[in-house]
């Protein structure tokens, strides 16, 4: 194979379809997306209003205030150095399938099928995740609203529900998710600047900021202030994934090139201010340290609002709250199909036939949505019998997606001579990136295997690694049973058969 170095050859800017062909898939999905709806959508799956208000309970017993400020300025930080490294190879190869065709193309099959599956889990793991937190908040807005009392199995009922609803969008076609992301975005923005003024403005006492950047708080029963900070650490890094959903979105999204990487490094940037001044928000009108985490209506944010709002209020911003978390859910299901969809497309999943299958009037993977869809709901079963299945819902998501980010930087790294860089590139920083990206990548999918409470038991074990082992070994029996059906196309532009089916 001829090898280039990067700093002297990049792929010029070409026409969307053009490229595409190129990279050996022949367009059927719907190339609908603008750019702001690109950037959109990883804003939506960002969400800090679902990330950020569904973890901060978690943070309150896991370092309290000060991990929670701290820890979302460093992980934002560190975040940016993976989304840079990945929006670099984005880039070079917008295409549905994303980390694991970057993983195919840079370091060949079994780097590619390993990202793949470690990606799917991800993004199965944050529909569950999200849309179970926004069952959790609704649960709490029925519970001010009417004194229904969130008991698991109505949580599960109104989780089922919420996962109707993300289908039935996502089956009209990328048009519409774009629109519903455009909103979102401004949504959030607003939403974070009504919440914040109402909790500055209303309430007559506020912490002081001795209390918001300086108290530490460990309630996890592990004695190790160091061990309970690196744990503090999983809300900010829960709320910072997802924004490979611009990757995912890249073959319905025009100047894909250029829109998909920045989308990936807008949305961490705004995202990472918009989270630390919500975070900050919250903290400064807390009332009531242990009434909050104790709190009868199942999410502390909640109780902040009552305390500091009043009844009315606390719903009225529940409600922009609830709202956030339903875009960010939709988004995150049309990420997740996409991904679906071009595993299925490379013959990599189980019933692949059936899962690539695109519809010819929405231009929509529409079987892709539903077994995505579906998948998210078994993965939440447990909540119905666990007080920690959702944080394990929530590490599942961390442990998958993460390290399927850094796959593909690292192998632009170990293979930086023939690596082609696309229109937006780091230049002679990508190396340098990379490494720290892959780092930060590494420590936090170890710190998220770990055990988050103590006494280790039956309830309050962590699954996350679990479902990971089992998810690699099925992955590992797969590629020894239908491996040889998994053919990602070259990229040269020969392999037209590659083109999903329009049914």
């Amino acid at each position: 194979m001829a090898r280039v170095r990067s700093d002297r050859l990049a792929v010029p800017r070409k026409p969307d379809e053009e490229y595409l062909r190129e990279l050996g898939y022949q367009p059927v999905l719907a190339r609908r997306m603008k750019p702001f709806g690109n950037f959109a959508i990883s804003v939506s799956v960002i969400s800090v209003l679902s990330g950020c208000m569904t973890l901060y309970g978690f943070g309150l017993i896991t370092g309290g205030p000060a991990v929670m400020l701290w820890g979302w300025v460093v992980v934002g930080a560190m975040v940016m150095f993976v989304g840079s490294g990945l929006a670099e190879v984005t880039s070079a190869y917008p295409t549905s399938g994303a980390l694991y065709y970057q993983a195919e193309q840079l370091g060949g099959r079994k780097w590619g099928w390993v990202a793949g599956w470690l990606n799917l889990l991800g993004l199965l793991g944050a529909i569950a995740g999200i849309d179970y937190g926004a069952a959790l908040f609704t649960g709490a807005f029925l519970n001010l609203q009417w004194g229904i009392t969130p008991t698991p199995g109505k949580i599960m009922l109104v989780f089922l529900c919420i996962l109707a609803l993300h289908l039935t969008l996502n089956l009209f076609g990328v048009r519409l998710v774009s629109i519903l992301n455009s909103i979102s975005v401004w949504w959030h923005a607003v939403g974070v600047l009504v919440i914040v003024g109402a909790l500055a403005v209303v309430p007559s006492h506020h912490q002081p900021a001795s209390f918001v950047f300086g108290e530490f708080v460990n309630n996890t029963g592990w004695s190790s202030p160091v061990y309970v900070m690196f744990l503090g650490l999983l809300l900010a890094q829960y709320t910072f994934c997802g924004y490979d959903a611009s990757a995912h979105l890249s073959e319905e999204t025009t100047d894909a090139q250029v829109s998909a990487a920045r989308g990936i490094i807008h949305a961490i940037g705004w995202s990472w201010l918009a989270g630390f001044v919500l975070l900050a928000g919250l903290t400064f009108a807390i009332q009531d340290y242990a009434g909050t985490v104790a709190t009868g209506t199942g999410v502390p944010p909640a109780q902040i609002f009552l305390d500091a709002v009043g009844l009315t209020g606390a719903k009225l911003l529940l409600l922009v709250v609830i709202v956030a978390q339903l875009f960010c859910g939709n988004a995150e299901t049309a990420a997740a199909s996409r991904m679906v969809f071009a595993f299925s497309r490379d013959g990599a999943l189980p019933g692949s036939a059936q899962w690539r299958q695109v519809d010819a009037r929405t231009g929509t993977p529409r079987k892709a949505v539903l077994l995505a869809v579906v998948c998210a709901a078994l993965l939440a079963l447990p909540s119905l019998y666990s007080p920690v299945a959702y944080a394990a819902i929530t590490s599942i998501n961390v442990i998958g997606i993460t390290p399927a980010y850094a796959i593909p930087i690292y192998l632009r790294v170990k293979n930086r001579d023939r690596f082609r860089p696309g229109p937006w590139n780091l230049g002679s920083w990508g190396v340098i990136v990379g490494v720290v990206a892959v780092v930060w990548v590494v420590f936090v999918t170890v710190l998220f295997c770990l055990p988050q409470t103590n006494p280790i038991s039956v309830d309050t074990f962590n699954y996350a690694p679990v479902a990971l082992a089992v998810v690699l070994l099925l992955a590992w029996a797969w590629w020894h049973r239908q491996g040889s059906a998994y053919k990602v196309p070259v990229r040269d532009g020969s392999a037209a058969a590659f083109e999903g089916e329009v049914v």
